[in-house]
């Protein structure tokens, strides 16, 4: 019997993506289970994404992982989108299917995986929401379909932030409302989650938080990022110092990973094996 040389491609398009440590988790899984699977890490600037798309389905890739700023913009290349991803509007993973690109959205059921492995339910609960870009939409519209009473999104531009409110409100059962974010963001004092699915405090700039009035947030909420680097965000550090639970992205790094693992292999992923991988990258263990 020949020897089959050719590995299945897998990966992830980014800007800024440097820094992403998503290769290392999926390739642990894929010796785990000993499968001759490469995931690369691709910088891929917003003006050539089409390109990138195209060189994908020429070179025969299982699938692609999308983050900043491709979210969106990616879906016009594609053939098909779960249901999910059509009701959020953004995709963070691709399935070539025998040349048919499937979009799906991973990050918002990652999220919520993180959260409900620390105890934290976001059924009946109020949530805040900073941002309403792809991360932000995908989470909070999965909040809402997993039952958050209501959820308030701020975002400094009224139009992206208004479309998200109106997409929950349309396509879901939860309630949703608009804050303009012009100034410090004050908490409403009854929220519950009060979530940061922005890009600020990134690597490499760690040093920036977003901004808030952290005074306002409250020893009863749980405080949760979407940064996984540096996982302990100011953000977090802020809230900490005032209470309250904190979540950080790693969580939902390693659930998302666990999700495109099974979507491109069809195998059960090694799940406790990639969250240890990914405690050591960041030196957490």
């Amino acid at each position: 019997m020949s020897k089959i040389y050719r590995a299945e491609l897998v990966g992830v398009f980014g800007c800024p993506i440097d820094e992403n440590p998503t290769g290392v988790v999926m390739e642990a899984a894929f010796a785990k289970l000993g499968l001759n699977y490469r995931y690369i890490t691709m910088l891929v600037e917003k003006n050539t994404l089409g390109d990138a798309i195209a060189g994908l389905k020429a070179m025969n890739f299982r699938g692609i992982n999308l983050t900043i700023p491709h979210k969106v913009e990616v879906i016009k290349y594609l053939d098909e989108l779960s249901h999910a991803a059509e009701i959020i509007g953004a995709v963070n993973t691709v399935v070539n299917k025998n040349g048919k690109l499937f979009g799906e959205n991973t990050d918002g059921k990652g999220f919520i995986t993180s959260l409900r492995k620390v105890d934290v339910d976001v059924a009946g609960k109020k949530i805040a929401v900073l941002g309403a870009g792809g991360a932000a939409r995908a989470i909070s519209v999965e909040c809402a379909l997993a039952g958050a009473k209501q959820i308030t999104i701020a975002n400094t531009t009224k139009e992206k932030g208004e479309e998200v409110v109106n997409l929950i409100n349309q396509r879901t059962q939860a309630e949703a409302v608009f804050v303009f974010w012009d100034k410090p963001f004050i908490v409403p004092d009854d929220t519950d989650i009060f979530i940061n699915a922005t890009s600020v405090g990134l690597y490499p700039n760690v040093d920036e938080s977003p901004n808030v009035e952290y005074n306002s947030v409250k020893s009863n909420m749980v405080v949760a990022d979407v940064i996984f680097n540096d996982p302990n965000t100011i953000f977090l550090q802020e809230a900490a110092n005032r209470g309250a639970k904190t979540v950080n992205g790693l969580g939902m790094l390693s659930s998302q990973a666990a999700m495109n693992f099974v979507l491109w292999t069809g195998k059960d992923a090694p799940i406790d094996l990639m969250e240890q991988v990914l405690k050591e990258e960041f030196g957490l263990t």
